[in-house]
Protein backbone atom coordinates (compact mmCIF):
# COMPACT_ATOMS: atom_id res chain seq x y z
CA UNK A 1 0.00 0.00 0.00
CA UNK A 2 1.16 3.77 -0.46
CA UNK A 3 1.46 5.91 2.59
CA UNK A 4 -0.84 9.01 2.36
CA UNK A 5 2.50 10.94 3.15
CA UNK A 6 4.00 9.95 -0.37
CA UNK A 7 0.85 11.09 -2.27
CA UNK A 8 1.79 14.13 -2.91
CA UNK A 9 5.46 13.04 -4.12
CA UNK A 10 3.36 10.49 -6.34
CA UNK A 11 0.91 12.90 -8.00
CA UNK A 12 3.99 15.71 -9.09
CA UNK A 13 6.58 12.91 -9.65
CA UNK A 14 7.32 12.26 -13.67
CA UNK A 15 9.57 9.58 -14.78
CA UNK A 16 11.19 10.36 -18.08
CA UNK A 17 12.93 8.36 -19.98
CA UNK A 18 14.58 10.22 -22.86
CA UNK A 19 17.11 7.98 -24.69
CA UNK A 20 20.59 9.01 -24.93
CA UNK A 21 22.82 10.57 -27.28
CA UNK A 22 23.43 8.71 -30.82
CA UNK A 23 20.85 6.82 -32.98
CA UNK A 24 20.62 3.54 -31.74
CA UNK A 25 18.34 1.58 -34.00
CA UNK A 26 14.25 1.19 -32.29
CA UNK A 27 13.29 -2.05 -32.50
CA UNK A 28 9.38 -3.07 -31.99
CA UNK A 29 7.45 -6.39 -31.66
CA UNK A 30 3.77 -7.65 -31.91
CA UNK A 31 2.53 -10.52 -30.71
CA UNK A 32 -1.24 -11.62 -30.17
CA UNK A 33 -2.72 -14.31 -27.55
CA UNK A 34 -6.27 -16.17 -27.96
CA UNK A 35 -8.21 -14.93 -24.63
CA UNK A 36 -11.65 -15.87 -25.96
CA UNK A 37 -13.83 -17.55 -22.20
CA UNK A 38 -15.00 -20.95 -22.19
CA UNK A 39 -18.84 -21.46 -22.76
CA UNK A 40 -20.59 -20.24 -19.41
CA UNK A 41 -18.28 -17.49 -18.24
CA UNK A 42 -20.36 -14.71 -16.96
CA UNK A 43 -19.78 -11.70 -19.27
CA UNK A 44 -19.81 -7.79 -18.74
CA UNK A 45 -19.45 -8.36 -15.01
CA UNK A 46 -22.20 -10.39 -14.91
CA UNK A 47 -24.96 -7.98 -15.99
CA UNK A 48 -25.88 -9.99 -19.27
CA UNK A 49 -26.35 -13.46 -19.85
CA UNK A 50 -23.27 -15.64 -19.18
CA UNK A 51 -21.48 -17.31 -22.75
CA UNK A 52 -23.89 -19.51 -24.76
CA UNK A 53 -21.81 -19.48 -27.62
CA UNK A 54 -18.28 -17.60 -29.61
CA UNK A 55 -19.69 -15.61 -32.09
CA UNK A 56 -16.11 -14.10 -32.64
CA UNK A 57 -13.23 -15.10 -30.99
CA UNK A 58 -11.49 -12.42 -28.50
CA UNK A 59 -7.89 -11.67 -28.35
CA UNK A 60 -5.32 -8.98 -26.60
CA UNK A 61 -2.51 -7.64 -28.96
CA UNK A 62 0.03 -5.51 -28.13
CA UNK A 63 3.35 -3.78 -29.49
CA UNK A 64 7.00 -3.99 -27.20
CA UNK A 65 8.66 -1.16 -27.94
CA UNK A 66 12.52 -1.16 -27.40
CA UNK A 67 14.70 1.74 -26.87
CA UNK A 68 17.71 2.66 -25.40
CA UNK A 69 15.83 1.72 -21.47
CA UNK A 70 13.54 -0.90 -20.82
CA UNK A 71 11.01 -1.93 -22.74
CA UNK A 72 7.43 -0.37 -23.51
CA UNK A 73 4.61 -2.89 -23.90
CA UNK A 74 1.21 -1.02 -24.70
CA UNK A 75 -1.91 -4.17 -25.08
CA UNK A 76 -5.07 -3.87 -26.40
CA UNK A 77 -7.74 -7.04 -24.61
CA UNK A 78 -10.92 -7.64 -26.06
CA UNK A 79 -12.59 -7.46 -22.35
CA UNK A 80 -15.35 -5.51 -21.31
CA UNK A 81 -12.93 -4.30 -18.26
CA UNK A 82 -10.16 -5.21 -16.09
CA UNK A 83 -9.81 -3.22 -12.98
CA UNK A 84 -8.05 -2.70 -9.64
CA UNK A 85 -5.41 -5.83 -8.92
CA UNK A 86 -6.91 -7.80 -12.16
CA UNK A 87 -5.17 -4.61 -14.20
CA UNK A 88 -2.14 -4.93 -11.53
CA UNK A 89 -1.59 -9.00 -11.93
CA UNK A 90 -1.56 -8.70 -15.60
CA UNK A 91 0.73 -5.35 -16.30
CA UNK A 92 2.82 -7.47 -13.62
CA UNK A 93 2.45 -10.69 -15.67
CA UNK A 94 3.21 -8.85 -18.83
CA UNK A 95 6.15 -6.56 -16.86
CA UNK A 96 8.12 -10.16 -15.83
CA UNK A 97 7.72 -11.24 -19.29
CA UNK A 98 9.07 -8.34 -21.32
CA UNK A 99 12.32 -7.35 -18.73
CA UNK A 100 10.75 -4.20 -17.95
CA UNK A 101 8.53 -2.60 -14.78
CA UNK A 102 4.89 -2.21 -14.35
CA UNK A 103 5.20 1.38 -14.85
CA UNK A 104 6.47 0.61 -18.49
CA UNK A 105 3.46 -1.32 -19.29
CA UNK A 106 0.09 -0.46 -20.43
CA UNK A 107 -2.99 -2.29 -20.57
CA UNK A 108 -6.64 -1.78 -22.24
CA UNK A 109 -10.00 -2.76 -23.16
CA UNK A 110 -12.17 -2.24 -26.17
CA UNK A 111 -14.99 -2.65 -23.73
CA UNK A 112 -17.20 -4.94 -25.96
CA UNK A 113 -20.11 -5.90 -23.34
CA UNK A 114 -20.32 -9.55 -24.59
CA UNK A 115 -16.95 -10.38 -22.92
CA UNK A 116 -15.40 -11.28 -19.44
CA UNK A 117 -14.11 -8.49 -17.54
CA UNK A 118 -11.35 -9.45 -14.20
CA UNK A 119 -11.23 -7.92 -10.58
CA UNK A 120 -9.15 -10.14 -8.49
CA UNK A 121 -9.75 -8.47 -5.33
CA UNK A 122 -13.26 -8.32 -5.75
CA UNK A 123 -14.11 -12.30 -6.53
CA UNK A 124 -11.85 -12.46 -3.28
CA UNK A 125 -14.26 -10.47 -1.38
CA UNK A 126 -17.37 -12.23 -3.28
CA UNK A 127 -15.81 -15.87 -2.28
CA UNK A 128 -15.89 -14.90 1.28
CA UNK A 129 -19.75 -14.82 0.96
CA UNK A 130 -20.40 -17.83 -1.25
CA UNK A 131 -20.14 -15.66 -4.17
CA UNK A 132 -17.24 -16.47 -5.97
CA UNK A 133 -16.54 -16.96 -9.32
CA UNK A 134 -20.48 -14.75 -9.91
CA UNK A 135 -18.42 -11.62 -11.44
CA UNK A 136 -16.32 -14.06 -13.72
CA UNK A 137 -14.04 -16.78 -13.99
CA UNK A 138 -10.84 -16.14 -11.83
CA UNK A 139 -9.48 -19.41 -13.12
CA UNK A 140 -9.70 -18.27 -16.64
CA UNK A 141 -8.51 -14.60 -16.26
CA UNK A 142 -5.44 -15.77 -14.54
CA UNK A 143 -4.85 -18.59 -17.46
CA UNK A 144 -5.44 -15.83 -19.92
CA UNK A 145 -3.01 -13.32 -18.59
CA UNK A 146 -0.20 -16.30 -18.35
CA UNK A 147 -1.22 -16.68 -21.89
CA UNK A 148 -0.42 -13.02 -22.52
CA UNK A 149 2.78 -13.01 -20.99
CA UNK A 150 4.07 -16.36 -23.03
CA UNK A 151 3.45 -14.34 -25.98
CA UNK A 152 5.01 -11.29 -25.26
CA UNK A 153 8.22 -13.39 -24.18
CA UNK A 154 8.20 -15.56 -27.68
CA UNK A 155 7.23 -12.19 -29.41
CA UNK A 156 10.97 -10.36 -27.53
CA UNK A 157 13.03 -12.78 -29.06
CA UNK A 158 12.53 -11.57 -33.21
CA UNK A 159 12.00 -7.64 -32.84
CA UNK A 160 11.96 -5.87 -35.89
CA UNK A 161 14.39 -3.52 -37.11
CA UNK A 162 12.42 0.04 -37.49
CA UNK A 163 13.35 2.81 -39.58
CA UNK A 164 9.97 4.74 -40.28
CA UNK A 165 6.85 5.40 -38.57
CA UNK A 166 4.02 6.88 -40.47
CA UNK A 167 1.17 9.01 -38.60
CA UNK A 168 -2.41 9.65 -40.42
CA UNK A 169 -5.93 10.12 -38.77
CA UNK A 170 -9.29 10.34 -41.01
CA UNK A 171 -12.64 11.15 -40.19
CA UNK A 172 -15.27 8.19 -39.71
CA UNK A 173 -18.40 8.94 -41.33
CA UNK A 174 -21.88 8.07 -39.49
CA UNK A 175 -20.53 5.83 -36.11
CA UNK A 176 -19.57 7.52 -33.06
CA UNK A 177 -22.51 10.00 -31.32
CA UNK A 178 -23.09 11.65 -28.01
CA UNK A 179 -24.36 9.82 -25.56
CA UNK A 180 -25.68 12.90 -23.37
CA UNK A 181 -28.34 14.49 -25.64
CA UNK A 182 -28.19 17.62 -23.98
CA UNK A 183 -31.67 19.81 -23.62
CA UNK A 184 -31.78 23.67 -24.09
CA UNK A 185 -31.75 24.20 -19.82
CA UNK A 186 -28.47 22.92 -19.82
CA UNK A 187 -29.46 19.21 -19.00
CA UNK A 188 -29.43 15.89 -20.15
CA UNK A 189 -32.58 15.71 -22.09
CA UNK A 190 -31.88 11.94 -23.69
CA UNK A 191 -29.46 9.07 -23.01
CA UNK A 192 -28.91 7.71 -26.43
CA UNK A 193 -27.68 4.06 -25.42
CA UNK A 194 -26.02 2.34 -27.50
CA UNK A 195 -29.17 0.94 -29.20
CA UNK A 196 -31.63 3.56 -29.72
CA UNK A 197 -35.01 2.12 -31.33
CA UNK A 198 -36.54 5.78 -30.66
CA UNK A 199 -36.24 7.35 -34.27
CA UNK A 200 -36.96 10.44 -32.73
CA UNK A 201 -34.01 10.17 -30.13
CA UNK A 202 -31.46 9.16 -33.47
CA UNK A 203 -32.58 11.84 -35.07
CA UNK A 204 -30.96 14.56 -32.03
CA UNK A 205 -27.83 15.77 -33.57
CA UNK A 206 -24.69 14.18 -33.32
CA UNK A 207 -23.16 15.79 -30.45
CA UNK A 208 -19.77 16.18 -29.24
CA UNK A 209 -17.60 13.36 -30.59
CA UNK A 210 -13.95 12.92 -31.87
CA UNK A 211 -14.55 11.91 -35.47
CA UNK A 212 -11.73 10.97 -36.89
CA UNK A 213 -9.32 7.37 -36.16
CA UNK A 214 -5.74 8.33 -35.58
CA UNK A 215 -2.99 5.65 -37.34
CA UNK A 216 0.28 4.95 -35.98
CA UNK A 217 2.47 2.51 -38.27
CA UNK A 218 6.00 1.34 -37.92
CA UNK A 219 7.86 0.44 -41.22
CA UNK A 220 11.06 -1.71 -41.64
CA UNK A 221 12.87 0.34 -44.76
CA UNK A 222 9.32 0.15 -47.21
CA UNK A 223 8.00 -3.28 -45.65
CA UNK A 224 5.02 -2.53 -42.54
CA UNK A 225 5.29 -4.19 -39.72
CA UNK A 226 2.50 -3.22 -37.38
CA UNK A 227 -0.19 -0.73 -36.98
CA UNK A 228 -2.50 1.55 -34.53
CA UNK A 229 -5.35 2.96 -34.39
CA UNK A 230 -7.42 4.42 -32.02
CA UNK A 231 -11.48 5.78 -32.09
CA UNK A 232 -13.29 7.04 -29.36
CA UNK A 233 -16.98 4.80 -28.70
CA UNK A 234 -18.54 2.65 -27.00
CA UNK A 235 -18.37 -0.35 -29.11
CA UNK A 236 -21.76 -2.20 -28.20
CA UNK A 237 -23.88 -2.87 -31.69
CA UNK A 238 -26.19 -5.09 -29.80
CA UNK A 239 -25.04 -7.41 -26.69
CA UNK A 240 -26.20 -9.40 -24.33
CA UNK A 241 -27.92 -12.85 -25.61
CA UNK A 242 -24.97 -14.63 -24.60
CA UNK A 243 -22.73 -14.14 -27.93
CA UNK A 244 -19.42 -13.64 -27.07
CA UNK A 245 -17.94 -11.01 -29.77
CA UNK A 246 -15.42 -8.24 -30.02
CA UNK A 247 -18.35 -6.28 -31.60
CA UNK A 248 -17.81 -3.55 -34.62
CA UNK A 249 -14.66 -2.04 -33.06
CA UNK A 250 -12.55 -5.56 -33.43
CA UNK A 251 -14.59 -6.75 -36.53
CA UNK A 252 -13.47 -3.36 -38.41
CA UNK A 253 -9.79 -4.17 -36.69
CA UNK A 254 -9.92 -7.55 -37.90
CA UNK A 255 -11.17 -6.51 -41.67
CA UNK A 256 -7.96 -4.23 -41.83
CA UNK A 257 -5.45 -7.10 -40.73
CA UNK A 258 -6.93 -9.73 -43.45
CA UNK A 259 -7.20 -6.74 -46.09
CA UNK A 260 -3.42 -6.25 -45.11
CA UNK A 261 -2.11 -9.95 -45.45
CA UNK A 262 -1.97 -10.39 -41.82
CA UNK A 263 -0.12 -6.85 -40.62
CA UNK A 264 -0.42 -7.19 -37.03
CA UNK A 265 -3.48 -4.45 -36.21
CA UNK A 266 -3.62 -2.87 -32.51
CA UNK A 267 -6.60 -1.50 -32.04
CA UNK A 268 -7.56 0.72 -29.10
CA UNK A 269 -10.69 2.83 -27.66
CA UNK A 270 -10.16 6.37 -26.91
CA UNK A 271 -12.15 8.26 -24.19
CA UNK A 272 -15.61 6.90 -25.34
CA UNK A 273 -17.43 7.21 -22.20
CA UNK A 274 -20.00 9.27 -23.42
CA UNK A 275 -19.95 8.26 -27.00
CA UNK A 276 -22.24 5.45 -28.26
CA UNK A 277 -23.43 4.54 -32.15
CA UNK A 278 -26.80 5.19 -31.05
CA UNK A 279 -27.97 7.61 -33.64
CA UNK A 280 -26.48 5.12 -36.50
CA UNK A 281 -27.55 1.87 -34.43
CA UNK A 282 -31.16 0.49 -33.46
CA UNK A 283 -29.65 -2.60 -32.57
CA UNK A 284 -30.51 -4.70 -35.32
CA UNK A 285 -28.32 -7.37 -35.91
CA UNK A 286 -27.04 -7.08 -39.39
CA UNK A 287 -25.75 -3.17 -38.18
CA UNK A 288 -22.33 -4.64 -36.30
CA UNK A 289 -21.17 -5.39 -40.12
CA UNK A 290 -22.28 -2.32 -41.28
CA UNK A 291 -20.73 0.00 -38.29
CA UNK A 292 -17.85 -2.54 -38.62
CA UNK A 293 -17.44 -1.29 -42.35
CA UNK A 294 -17.72 2.10 -41.40
CA UNK A 295 -14.82 2.26 -39.20
CA UNK A 296 -12.37 -0.03 -41.11
CA UNK A 297 -13.22 2.71 -44.13
CA UNK A 298 -11.76 5.11 -41.81
CA UNK A 299 -8.50 3.14 -40.89
CA UNK A 300 -8.00 2.11 -43.87
CA UNK A 301 -7.84 6.10 -45.04
CA UNK A 302 -6.61 6.94 -42.22
CA UNK A 303 -3.40 4.74 -43.24
CA UNK A 304 -3.06 5.23 -46.44
CA UNK A 305 -3.24 9.29 -45.64
CA UNK A 306 -0.25 9.08 -43.30
CA UNK A 307 3.07 10.64 -43.91
CA UNK A 308 6.06 8.56 -43.22
CA UNK A 309 9.20 10.04 -40.85
CA UNK A 310 12.27 8.44 -39.52
CA UNK A 311 12.79 7.11 -36.48
CA UNK A 312 15.33 5.77 -33.61
CA UNK A 313 15.45 5.32 -30.54
CA UNK A 314 16.62 8.95 -29.68
CA UNK A 315 13.33 9.60 -30.68
CA UNK A 316 11.07 7.73 -28.18
CA UNK A 317 10.35 8.77 -24.37
CA UNK A 318 7.91 7.70 -21.67
CA UNK A 319 6.92 9.47 -18.87
CA UNK A 320 4.31 8.64 -16.20
CA UNK A 321 2.13 10.81 -13.49
CA UNK A 322 0.35 9.15 -10.91
CA UNK A 323 -1.75 11.10 -9.28
CA UNK A 324 -4.62 9.87 -6.33
CA UNK A 325 -8.39 10.08 -7.66
CA UNK A 326 -11.27 11.66 -5.88
CA UNK A 327 -13.93 9.05 -4.31
CA UNK A 328 -17.37 9.75 -5.10
CA UNK A 329 -19.14 10.55 -2.22
CA UNK A 330 -21.58 7.81 -2.54
CA UNK A 331 -18.77 5.23 -1.93
CA UNK A 332 -17.25 4.38 1.31
CA UNK A 333 -16.02 1.12 2.27
CA UNK A 334 -18.16 0.52 5.61
CA UNK A 335 -21.53 0.48 3.59
CA UNK A 336 -20.29 -1.82 0.58
CA UNK A 337 -18.77 -4.17 2.42
CA UNK A 338 -22.07 -4.76 4.72
CA UNK A 339 -24.20 -4.71 1.22
CA UNK A 340 -21.80 -7.94 -0.07
CA UNK A 341 -22.63 -9.60 3.17
CA UNK A 342 -26.37 -8.40 3.03
CA UNK A 343 -28.21 -12.06 2.16
CA UNK A 344 -31.47 -10.00 1.71
CA UNK A 345 -29.80 -8.71 -1.38
CA UNK A 346 -29.81 -9.94 -5.11
CA UNK A 347 -26.77 -11.37 -6.44
CA UNK A 348 -26.47 -8.48 -8.88
CA UNK A 349 -26.84 -5.77 -6.32
CA UNK A 350 -24.19 -7.56 -3.87
CA UNK A 351 -21.65 -8.10 -6.96
CA UNK A 352 -21.63 -4.36 -7.89
CA UNK A 353 -21.23 -3.61 -4.15
CA UNK A 354 -17.79 -5.92 -4.19
CA UNK A 355 -16.54 -3.65 -7.14
CA UNK A 356 -17.27 -0.37 -5.33
CA UNK A 357 -15.87 -1.67 -2.15
CA UNK A 358 -12.44 -2.19 -3.53
CA UNK A 359 -12.41 1.23 -5.55
CA UNK A 360 -13.68 3.08 -1.90
CA UNK A 361 -10.80 1.22 -0.29
CA UNK A 362 -8.13 1.86 -3.06
CA UNK A 363 -8.52 5.49 -2.29
CA UNK A 364 -9.11 5.24 1.63
CA UNK A 365 -5.98 3.82 1.81
CA UNK A 366 -4.34 6.64 -0.69
CA UNK A 367 -3.58 4.33 -3.52
CA UNK A 368 -2.76 6.21 -6.84
CA UNK A 369 -3.26 5.84 -10.42
CA UNK A 370 -1.05 5.34 -13.13
CA UNK A 371 -1.39 7.39 -16.77
CA UNK A 372 1.71 7.50 -18.81
CA UNK A 373 2.25 8.99 -22.60
CA UNK A 374 4.28 7.89 -25.35
CA UNK A 375 6.06 9.95 -27.28
CA UNK A 376 7.39 8.97 -30.37
CA UNK A 377 8.75 11.19 -33.26
CA UNK A 378 6.02 13.53 -33.71
CA UNK A 379 3.48 12.05 -32.05
CA UNK A 380 1.96 11.38 -28.36
CA UNK A 381 -0.11 8.56 -26.98
CA UNK A 382 -1.80 9.03 -23.77
CA UNK A 383 -2.87 5.85 -21.69
CA UNK A 384 -6.06 7.31 -19.48
CA UNK A 385 -8.30 4.68 -17.16
CA UNK A 386 -11.51 4.20 -16.98
CA UNK A 387 -14.37 5.30 -19.20
CA UNK A 388 -13.23 9.00 -19.88
CA UNK A 389 -15.71 11.26 -21.41
CA UNK A 390 -14.40 12.08 -24.46
CA UNK A 391 -14.27 16.24 -23.83
CA UNK A 392 -10.44 14.82 -22.33
CA UNK A 393 -9.44 13.53 -25.54
CA UNK A 394 -10.41 17.06 -27.47
CA UNK A 395 -8.49 18.93 -24.57
CA UNK A 396 -4.94 16.79 -24.84
CA UNK A 397 -5.12 17.72 -28.74
CA UNK A 398 -5.53 21.28 -27.79
CA UNK A 399 -2.48 21.25 -25.45
CA UNK A 400 -0.32 20.12 -28.50
CA UNK A 401 -2.29 21.78 -31.35
CA UNK A 402 0.52 20.75 -33.60
CA UNK A 403 0.91 17.47 -33.03
CA UNK A 404 -0.72 14.40 -33.14
CA UNK A 405 -2.32 13.33 -30.38
CA UNK A 406 -3.77 10.06 -29.11
CA UNK A 407 -5.46 8.39 -26.18
CA UNK A 408 -6.28 5.21 -25.14
CA UNK A 409 -8.92 5.15 -22.23
CA UNK A 410 -10.62 1.97 -20.92
CA UNK A 411 -7.38 1.43 -18.70
CA UNK A 412 -7.76 0.27 -15.12
CA UNK A 413 -11.54 -0.02 -15.22
CA UNK A 414 -11.50 0.36 -11.26
CA UNK A 415 -13.44 4.00 -11.17
CA UNK A 416 -15.87 3.20 -13.51
CA UNK A 417 -17.11 6.49 -15.53
CA UNK A 418 -15.08 9.55 -15.60
CA UNK A 419 -17.04 12.73 -16.09
CA UNK A 420 -16.07 16.86 -16.28
CA UNK A 421 -17.04 18.44 -12.99
CA UNK A 422 -19.94 20.48 -15.06
CA UNK A 423 -21.68 16.61 -16.58
CA UNK A 424 -22.11 15.89 -12.59
CA UNK A 425 -24.83 18.35 -12.36
CA UNK A 426 -26.51 17.75 -15.67
CA UNK A 427 -28.14 14.59 -14.91
CA UNK A 428 -27.86 11.41 -17.28
CA UNK A 429 -26.51 7.40 -16.84
CA UNK A 430 -22.60 8.26 -17.00
CA UNK A 431 -22.54 10.55 -13.25
CA UNK A 432 -24.74 8.43 -11.43
CA UNK A 433 -23.53 6.07 -9.08
CA UNK A 434 -21.70 4.24 -12.09
CA UNK A 435 -18.92 7.22 -11.59
CA UNK A 436 -16.75 6.33 -8.56
CA UNK A 437 -15.42 9.54 -8.49
CA UNK A 438 -15.91 12.72 -7.19
CA UNK A 439 -16.71 15.62 -9.73
CA UNK A 440 -13.16 17.20 -8.64
CA UNK A 441 -12.11 14.28 -11.12
CA UNK A 442 -11.67 16.95 -13.95
CA UNK A 443 -8.72 19.15 -12.28
CA UNK A 444 -6.82 16.54 -11.36
CA UNK A 445 -6.83 14.79 -14.67
CA UNK A 446 -6.42 18.01 -16.79
CA UNK A 447 -3.26 18.61 -14.53
CA UNK A 448 -1.97 15.05 -15.34
CA UNK A 449 -2.43 15.59 -18.60
CA UNK A 450 -0.30 18.43 -19.13
CA UNK A 451 2.47 17.30 -17.32
CA UNK A 452 2.72 14.36 -19.70
CA UNK A 453 2.57 16.97 -22.94
CA UNK A 454 4.92 18.94 -21.95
Amino acid sequence: MIRRELIAMCVVGIFCVSATAGEKPLKIATFEADVTPPLGTPLCDALVMPAKKIVDPLSARGIIIFTNEKPIVMVAVDWVGIGNSGHAAIREGIAKAAGTTRERVVVHCLHPHDAPGCDFEADELLAKHKLGGKLFDPAFARKAIDRVARAVEKAAKNPHTITHIAIGKAKVIEVASARRVMGPDGKVKYVRYSASRDAKIRAEPEGVIDPCVQVLSFFEGATPVGVLTYYATHPQSYYGQGGVSCDFPGLARNLRERAQEGLRHIHFNGAGGNITAGKYNDGSPENRMILADRLAKGMKEGYEGSKKQPIDASKVSWRVVSPALPVSKLYNTKDLKAKVADETLKDPDRLRAARGYVWARRCEDGETIDMQCLQIGSAYILHMPGELFVEYQLAAQKMRPDSSVMMAAYGDYGMGYIGQTISYTQGGYETGPVSRVAPEVEGVLMKAMRELLK
